[in-house]
């Protein structure tokens, strides 16, 4: 599975962006695809998870009620939709993809292909 992320922009605090994360390869539909994010000078730090149903989705505390998490089998790509946006939002978010489901989702190191990562900017 190869990963292309995209949509990240600047926006001002309150505003949304879409994200998606587009994927090459027949294993997208059994795939587990998540969302992490890294600010500078932080560590890469997990941001939401669709199983490959789309039927369960988690997100971290930071983010839950805020972000939308949604996938699309038929066009093999996953989206994250980001509302009310608040500056401690600003990073470069990855997708990612693993083959079925992990119990350590939040753990990048599960996950085996990683996007190129695309930067949301989110001015106060």
């Amino acid at each position: 599975v190869q990963l292309q992320a995209s949509g990240g922009g600047l926006v001002q605090a309150g505003g949304s962006l879409r994200l998606s994360c587009a994927a090459s390869g027949r294993a997208f539909s059994s795939s587990s695809m998540a969302w992490f994010r890294q600010a500078p000078g932080k560590e890469r730090e997990f941001v939401a998870v669709i199983k490959r149903s789309g039927g369960s989705t988690y997100y971290a505390d930071s983010v839950k009620g805020r972000f939308t998490n949604s996938r699309d089998n038929a066009k093999n790509t996953v989206y994250l939709q980001l509302n009310s946006l608040k500056p401690e939002d600003t990073a470069v978010y990855y997708c990612a993809a693993r083959a079925g489901w992990a119990i350590a989702f939040s753990d990048e190191y599960v996950y085996t292909h990683w996007g190129q990562g695309t930067q949301v900017t989110v001015s106060s």
